[in-house]
């Protein structure tokens, strides 16, 4: 119950009130009106009941940057490749609305700092080319970091007990693109994989033709271990990737061979199939990469299109966007809706099928 004290001195008078209710801390606040010390005492008093004072009470303790800077220490113990990623996006926030509390985090101030962020230019380097660009920031970026402190929001209510709800919750994300889709046409796939038997590292058309043929990311397949290939059951384990799932891929036909050439002239000082010089990690094969792309006249054609390429494929020989997605490691068929356009003819003649077995020709 609450019990409000009056109080006089020199000044003036003061109002002192104090409730207590059975299983929770005294809380106190001292108000010059009579007035607002009522409304303060009914409204703590049914808040507390309601289970939201408190939580309250926790948001007005503590700021984002609190709240930023105990969110990076978890990621970085338990995701350093997260953290990498996710620390510029939570830099500027910081920048923008560390000072402010949590209580104070509302969705006018973050609209207002995503509408900033949505005019934010940034500076990139084509990766074939070297040259530098300026462009304004994409949709898919601001998202990113939407998300990157909507994620630190989200523990501090459910874990944390510092906040009473995620106020983005209520922020819609930016519409995005579907998506880049360059894939290699027959021609530029004989002229790349023609540059890559030339390349003075041998293994990169070993690589290319992979990466072709089961859509793997240059990481998974520059990680490859030797133990983690099955070639009785002509396959290999990814045990790291995006989606944090250990991936079975298929190994077939001539990206098979290569391998089985590969093995051997397998090194004993490492596990991985394409070490670095020392062994100690993988190759980079950044710059044999780009002098291949060159030599092979490609444009516009980045190593990760080969895993597009994969997917056009795919799609062009009849398989259904699931069948796309369970290749590629894909946990939704979102991912893999830009394909579906490439399947259409294999879409039209499942539906040419149905309707002969049902109406005949």
């Amino acid at each position: 119950m609450a019990s409000i004290q009056t109080r006089k001195t020199e000044t003036g008078t003061s109002y002192r009130v104090q409730i207590r209710m059975k299983g929770y801390p005294a809380q106190r606040a001292t108000f010059k009106r009579l007035t607002d010390a009522k409304a303060w005492a009914r409204n703590t008093e049914t808040a507390i009941s309601e289970g939201r004072h408190f939580k309250t009470s926790e948001a007005k303790r503590h700021t984002v940057n609190e709240l930023i800077d105990r969110y990076t220490e978890i990621v970085k113990n338990n995701n350093s490749k997260r953290y990498f990623n996710i620390k510029p996006m939570l830099e500027w926030w910081s920048n923008e609305l560390g000072d402010f509390t949590l209580a104070d985090l509302n969705r006018a101030k973050l609209s207002v700092a995503i509408e900033k962020l949505s005019n934010k230019t940034m500076t990139r380097i084509d990766k074939n080319t070297g040259k530098r660009y300026t462009d304004k920031i994409s949709p898919a970026t601001v998202n990113r970091y939407v998300f990157a402190l909507s994620k630190a929001c989200t523990i501090a209510v459910s874990e944390w007990e510092w906040m009473d709800e995620n106020p983005f919750l209520k922020i819609r994300k930016k519409s995005e693109s579907r998506g880049r889709v360059r894939f290699l046409s027959d021609d530029e796939r004989q002229h790349l994989l023609k540059a890559c038997q030339n390349s003075s590292y041998k293994p990169l058309y070993t690589i290319v033709v992979i990466a072709l043929s089961t859509g793997c990311r240059k990481s998974e397949i520059m990680n490859l271990k030797w133990r983690d290939i099955d070639f009785e059951r002509q396959q290999f384990v990814l045990h790291i990737t995006k989606n944090k799932e250990r991936r079975v891929v298929p190994l077939r036909g001539h990206a098979l061979d290569l391998i089985r050439n590969h093995k051997k002239i397998q090194r004993i000082d490492t596990d991985l199939v394409f070490p670095s010089i020392k062994g100690d990690k993988a190759y980079e094969i950044k710059k044999p990469w780009l002098a291949t792309i060159k030599e092979a006249k490609i444009k516009d054609f980045r190593f990760h299109d080969l895993r597009h390429s994969a997917a056009s494929y795919l799609a062009m020989n009849g398989a259904s966007l699931a069948e796309i997605a369970e290749v590629l490691g894909h946990k939704t068929l979102q991912m893999v809706k830009r394909y579906a356009h490439l399947s259409e003819a294999h879409t039209g003649s499942v539906v040419e099928r149905m309707n002969e077995k049902i109406f005949g020709r």
